[in-house]
């Protein structure tokens, strides 16, 4: 059992919550979902969404003040923005002619959970020159002692395969850290321009690495192969057996891992891990504590209300409990 280090509100960090593809989530909570039947709904929410927003309300929660930057369009986007206010994230938005999507969430009351998602609307050219733009001006007037652009979710038509590259790019030149978390063609792009670090899931993982990966073994092989095609430092996210996380220049790498949790929902645990590393990591703390930290904000999202509300309180509880081991260089390559 490890000692607690999830760090303190007060050190001078930023943090650039990077959203190309936003949403409005919309939560259906009904007794059980039927396929092709009438079903009834007994709770609907209605919450800023993408993995953007999630990882900012998870900094939020753990005291951090980020910046949310993404476009918003229509009547959905203005609704976006008015989640975000209400739960004082700054948001930084950038107008586009077609409306924000709307996720749909369908959670049934014994715990599964069923995701609809909008490919989003198609963003022109103009409107994605203007974004690029005003996240360099905003990372370049962040002042803090640790600026870190966090770049998260899919993207939408119209917006280049390499435009997380670019903002990499954007945020390096800033002299700001780049954490990502995507997938598919985008990723494989993003990968090239060196991002900080890189959080992913098992699937998103074995698409870009080309490796099957079904326990801590298997993913510190992947987290290498990421290492090698580009990122310094790489988690991948085994749901409730932890992560697996490696830096370059380390001989091993490290899992970490909490006891199985019983969820309400995992909707937002991979942002909010990722919300967790970024906020260790920016207050000082080593790559395995991050981690830990990280482990223990996805464990608290389980226990959320709704996605990414974790509580501090939680994430302290959970961190005490949050098993680190250092897997061989032998077993890992």
């Amino acid at each position: 059992m490890s000692k607690p280090s999830v760090p303190s509100r007060g050190a001078n960090a930023g943090f650039f919550c990077i959203s190309l593809n936003p949403a409005i989530d919309t939560r259906l909570v009904l007794d059980n979902f039927a396929v092709g039947r009438v079903n009834r709904v007994r709770e609907v929410h209605r919450e800023p969404g993408g993995k953007a927003a999630h990882v900012a309300m998870a900094l939020k929660a753990l005291g951090a003040a980020p910046t949310w930057i993404g476009f918003s369009g229509g009547t959905t986007g203005t609704e976006l923005l008015a989640g975000l206010k209400r739960l004082k994230i700054t948001a930084l938005h950038i107008p586009c002619n077609q409306a924000t999507r709307v996720n749909l969430e369908i959670q049934e009351t014994h715990g599964q959970v069923t995701e609809i998602l909008e490919p989003g609307g198609i963003i022109t050219r103009a409107e994605w020159s203007k974004f690029q733009s005003i996240c360099s001006s905003a990372f370049k007037r962040e002042s803090a002692n640790k600026k870190i652009v966090i770049i998260s979710g899919s993207q939408p038509p119209g917006v280049p395969t390499e435009a997380v590259a670019i903002l990499i790019e954007l945020a390096h030149r800033a002299k700001c850290l780049a954490f990502v978390d995507t997938s598919g063609l985008p990723l494989a792009k993003a990968l090239a321009a060196r991002p900080d670090f890189v959080k992913i899931n098992r699937e998103e993982a074995e698409f870009v690495t080309q490796i099957t990966i079904t326990d801590a073994v298997s993913a510190a092989k992947g987290a290498r192969r990421l290492l090698r095609l580009g990122a310094n430092s790489a988690a991948i996210s085994l749901g409730d057996r932890g992560m697996v996380g490696i830096r370059n220049g380390d001989s091993s790498a490290i899992h970490a891992w909490t006891a199985p949790l019983q969820t309400k929902s995992t909707v937002g645990s991979g942002d909010s891990a990722l919300a967790g590393f970024a906020f260790a990591t920016a207050h000082h703390r080593s790559f395995e504590r991050a981690l830990a930290v990280a482990v223990a904000c996805g464990g608290a999202n389980c226990l959320a209300p709704l996605p990414a509300r974790i509580a501090r309180a939680d994430v302290l509880r959970l961190e005490k409990t949050v098993q680190v081991e250092r897997l061989s260089e032998k077993g890992d390559c």
